[in-house]
């Protein structure tokens, strides 16, 4: 899919970035170790969200990313600011309410998964509406990235969805790429039934999309990868997630897959972001399939590997290597 050339930045005060990630990010607090969280005497502070995860992925493999939303004026919006600078992330556009707080979740870690507990609700980004489909920074992206968890958490943030997608001359070249996440959240959502039919609208609308296998057979009831991609037609590039199987891309009639690398498990929150954003990268990079999604499987393995929402993306002296492996090289090796 070719994208739209950026314009240099000295053509205007506005920032120019390769992608603009749109949605709202938080302030995790966090067990230090696998300890739940009712009996933990201290968290530690972080940030995370889904968007904003995918603009941090791809700063730390190189690109310019910016973060479009709504903070509170709060030490919570103060921290997230702070950090997305320090990973290289332009947060010049980011809108600042005084009137509403920055939203907060934590951590618990049990047996096997670690639960999530939100406290999101009357946020300064749930009231992110279409208006913000207006701001300069939005049209000198070559790609706009969102997602399903924007959509869901208030009828304004589904507004600047809407903008977005559908508020377009078609897919042409007059404008940003869109890229979609479904990033289907179920208690982000009073009617499960609303939520597969708006979720299938928004991406039927996107110029790529990703969704994880295990997401779209709960939603629609589809478990088979090409049946998948299939319910997103006309959309032209359509990426199947299946965990620790691999990853699917659908492009121009053509099926390319990728096994995932074998890799330690410590907690999965953040990798399908990460893996959104390794393949971004290929996407700007205008690498073929099989890289693409190789980069994704790279970055969602650093996110595996730690606790933290945002990894540290590894170094394209690392990842070049894992690219020229041949197929049966890639499927037995394992990242460090």
């Amino acid at each position: 899919m070719p994208l739209p050339s950026p314009p240099h930045a000295a053509d205007s005060q506005v920032p120019v970035a390769d992608i603009v990630c749109v949605g709202e990010t938080m302030a995790v607090l966090s067990p230090p170790d696998a300890r739940p969280l009712a009996e933990q005497p201290v968290l530690s502070l972080a940030i995370g969200g889904a968007e904003s995860n995918v603009a941090c992925g791809l700063a730390g493999l190189g690109h310019r990313a910016a973060w479009l939303s709504r903070l509170g004026d709060d030490p919570f919006a103060r921290r997230i600011l702070a950090e997305l600078t320090a990973r290289g992330v332009d947060v010049s556009a980011v809108e600042a309410d005084p009137d509403r707080p920055t939203g907060v979740y934590f951590k618990d870690p049990g047996p096997g998964r670690t639960r999530t507990h939100y406290y999101r609700g009357g946020s300064a980004a749930t009231r992110m509406g279409p208006e913000l489909a207006r701001q300069p920074v939005l049209r000198r992206a070559r790609i706009v990235h969102l997602s399903g968890v924007a959509a869901a958490i208030s009828d304004s943030c589904a507004g600047l969805v809407e903008a977005l997608l559908f508020g377009r001359e078609g897919r042409d070249l007059r404008g940003p790429v869109v890229s979609f996440d479904v990033n289907h959240r179920p208690a982000l959502w009073r009617d499960g039934a609303a939520a597969a039919r708006r979720l299938l609208a928004f991406a039927r609308a996107a110029d790529m999309v990703f969704v994880g296998r295990d997401e779209a057979e709960e939603l629609w009831g589809t478990a088979r990868p090409d049946d998948i991609a299939a319910l997103f037609d006309p959309v032209p590039l359509v990426v199947v997630k299946d965990a620790e199987h691999g990853a699917a891309s659908y492009a121009h009639g053509s099926r390319t897959f990728v096994p995932s690398l074998p890799t330690k498990v410590v907690e999965p929150v953040g990798a399908g972001d990460a893996f959104a954003a390794g393949y971004l990268a290929g996407v700007l990079e205008n690498r073929d399939e099989r890289s693409r999604l190789r980069l994704g499987h790279l970055a969602a393995a650093a996110a595996l590997r730690t606790r933290d929402d945002v990894p540290v993306m590894p170094p394209r002296a690392e990842t070049d290597p894992y690219l020229a492996l041949d197929d049966d090289a890639w499927a037995t090796t394992a990242p460090r």
